[in-house]
């Protein structure tokens, strides 16, 4: 049995998670992380556990470093693949320091570079842009799927005060970001930004989008809205989004 433990707003790390699955083969599922990390305890049992998840500065996503504290491990192999648009830097050192807690077996950590999706900061990739990434992103996925199938065995360094440094301050930025979210009066109520977000940190009122100190500062609410209603910092409604070419809002809906 593999258990692959997935966090992903625009599609970036689903894609490359369902990939791997596929690859595989055998009897696997594809688990959204988002939904597990709310449960009061969380004991996994595997062959084989694989994490796909996003870099956010740096680091792992708030959701995904309290869902690997949390969880309870047996296994006998796991993998860990992380995408990111810029750098990854110390993100793979952290989950790591947080296994060697747990997990004493052979494990294998990779990189898998993907879309830039932060388009508050760095806005929409060019058409150029887009194309080199996804086909990089495609490479380094196949060969994460070889990693996997060899069981492959590495380490990573667990030592980055830098990439500890920004995370940390992204970390106590996104428990305020929530306040900064706006909607326009384009939004139609159509519920998909609330079914999409994998913490659960939107709810519907009066037919509009109200957003909680959940948030994990994803983007798949703007970069996944029909009618392009929400809005942050620098995001206008004329600007392009992006998701995951081959990633639909229904398949990330939780």
């Amino acid at each position: 049995m593999t258990k692959i433990y997935c966090f992903s707003g625009t599609g970036n790390s689903l894609w490359s998670a369902k990939k791997i699955k596929e690859a595989i083969g055998g009897e696997s599922e594809i688990i959204n992380i988002g939904s597990e990390v709310s449960k009061s305890e969380i004991k996994i049992e595997a062959d084989t556990v694989i994490f796909v998840f996003p870099s956010y500065a740096y680091g792992l996503p708030m959701a995904v470093h309290r869902f690997a504290k949390k969880a309870e491990i047996k296994a006998g192999y796991i993998a860990a693949f992380v995408t990111y648009g810029t750098s990854p830097r110390g993100t793979l050192g952290e989950l790591s320091r947080i296994l060697k807690k747990k997990y004493s077996g052979p494990s294998y950590f990779g990189r898998i570079p993907a879309v830039e999706n932060y388009i508050a900061i760095f806005g929409p990739p060019s058409e150029k842009t887009l194309e080199r990434r996804l086909a990089m992103q495609k490479e380094a996925t196949e060969e994460a799927v070889r990693a996997v199938i060899e069981k492959r065995k590495n380490s990573v360094s667990t030592w980055s005060p830098f990439s500890s440094f920004v995370s940390a301050l992204f970390s106590l930025g996104v428990k305020v970001f929530y306040n900064f979210y706006r909607v326009s009066g384009d939004c139609n109520g159509c519920e998909i930004c609330a079914k999409i977000c994998p913490v659960s940190a939107i709810t519907m009122k009066d037919g509009r989008p109200v957003f909680s100190g959940k948030c994990e500062h994803c983007q798949a609410c703007i970069n996944l809205c029909p009618v392009r209603a929400i809005l942050f910092g620098r995001i206008k409604a004329s600007m392009p989004t992006y998701h995951h070419p081959e990633i639909s809002s229904s398949d990330l809906v939780r």
